[in-house]
């Protein structure tokens, strides 16, 4: 993989991940009920999860795109598509943060990374990211073992990393962030990435 196809797909994972969502809701809950033990292993259940999407998208459509070559492009279209609504979304409402009072304290961190991983099997985003526009920032064709490595560790840091860092300021988020909207900043930020990651994979040739 170059750089900056590297680059690409670690910041749009990272961004993404960093997304308010029932998955950050999860950890936050888990760290704040369990201790950050407990929210570390959703994050990484949640990781795990985008690790099969990843293995799957690799196994399963890099067959297929020698096939039906003409359906990725429409898939690119799609994708970018959805991730201009996504961003324009996040600018015009913003996005919040539900963390629920009372979450039950029952389970190990066996349990929290069970939960993370069905979560984001179950994720329709996480479903629409992997079938429609991961394929088009990495060349399923041309992948080498270093490449799929370097794809797992991106994924581990940047979805990993991302809830972990929840996980550790789920005492603040709780207190601060329950049910509020994004701070105009960051919905300008993420909501700006959004659009224009949309527009490149447009135009990408």
């Amino acid at each position: 993989m170059s750089v900056t196809a590297t680059l690409s797909l670690f910041l749009m994972m990272a961004a993404l991940a960093a997304m308010p969502s029932a998955s950050v809701a999860l950890v936050v809950v888990q760290s704040k009920a369990r201790g950050f033990r407990s929210g570390v292993a959703a994050a990484l259940g949640i990781a795990a999860g985008d690790l099969i999407f990843v293995a799957l998208a690799i196994g399963g459509l890099t067959v297929l795109s020698e096939l039906i070559g003409t359906l990725f492009a429409l898939l690119r279209y799609v994708g970018a598509a959805y991730l201009i609504w996504l961003g324009a979304s996040l600018l015009r409402q913003g996005s919040s943060i539900q963390v629920w009072a009372g979450a039950p304290r029952k389970g190990g961190m066996a349990v929290s990374f069970l939960t993370g991983v069905a979560l984001t099997l179950s994720d329709v985003k996480a479903i629409i990211f992997y079938a429609a526009l991961f394929p088009n920032l990495v060349n399923m064709r041309a992948l080498t073992v270093t490449d799929l490595t370097l794809i797992a560790v991106i994924t581990l840091l940047s979805v990993g990393g991302v809830k972990i860092v929840y996980a550790g300021a789920a005492q603040a988020i709780a207190e601060r962030m329950s049910g509020t909207r994004l701070s105009k900043p960051a919905r300008i930020a993420g909501g700006g990435m959004m659009i224009g990651a949309g527009s490149w994979l447009m135009v990408k040739g």
